[in-house]
């Protein structure tokens, strides 16, 4: 079991803030980051569909890609982070869907009578389902991934920007992906901010002006 580095709730979930300027000398162990992940697909899922497929960039040349489809703007994270964690929507994620039930029954996770289920049920929605349904689960999905990420890189001492300042259209192709499968969800910078910058933090608005009861 991971020890994380920040382990009370409070603290990571109602301190954490976007960070534009990080500090260049810090490098994240790509273990680490990998370990990052397997925590983040822990996230919720529609149907367990986990229809999420991540591109960690922490190199000089995979930053040089980022530069061909994001905004001007969002330089200084890319620049100056340890990583960006490139995240995209598998839009054909149910095509793996049987092995991955096929294992939990294997395994005797599930029964014959849940596996069948699954079979009748979810498995048909998705294979007779449309592109824009696929999408929509797809960005569901890793958008859920995407707000666990930050919560667990604080966890584990860092700082993120999330970013979605991009030629959707590039960025699939750009980072190697097929763009009809593959739809860009957003990019999350990591890092250690850069203690000498000065951040703006964002104020939130009344939750009375956002919040209805029925």
């Amino acid at each position: 079991m991971t020890q994380f580095e920040n382990n009370n709730f409070g603290d990571v979930l109602l301190n954490r803030h976007s960070v534009r300027h990080f500090d260049k000398d810090v490098k994240i162990p790509r273990e680490e980051l990998r370990e990052m992940i397997k925590e983040t697909i822990t996230a919720p899922s529609a149907c367990n569909l986990q229809a999420w497929q991540f591109i960690v960039v922490d190199t000089d040349e995979g930053k040089k890609k980022l530069h061909e489809f994001y905004m001007p703007f969002n330089n200084p994270q890319i620049d100056t982070s340890s990583a960006i964690i490139q995240i995209f929507g598998n839009t054909l994620a149910f095509k793996k869907y049987r092995a991955l039930w096929d294992h939990m029954y294997e395994e005797k996770r599930i029964s014959k009578e849940e596996l069948d289920k699954v079979y009748n049920t979810f498995l048909p929605l998705y294979e007779h389902a449309d592109k824009t349904m696929l999408t929509a689960d797809a960005m569901v999905d890793s958008s859920l991934a995407a707000m666990q990420l930050m919560l667990v890189a604080r966890a584990h001492g860092y700082e993120t920007n999330a970013m979605a300042g991009y030629d959707a259209k590039k960025a699939a192709s750009v980072m190697g992906l097929d763009p009809e499968q593959y739809v860009p969800v957003m990019g999350i910078a990591i890092g250690k901010p850069d203690a000498s910058a000065e951040e703006l933090k964002s104020v939130r608005y009344p939750v009375d002006d956002v919040l209805k009861f029925e």
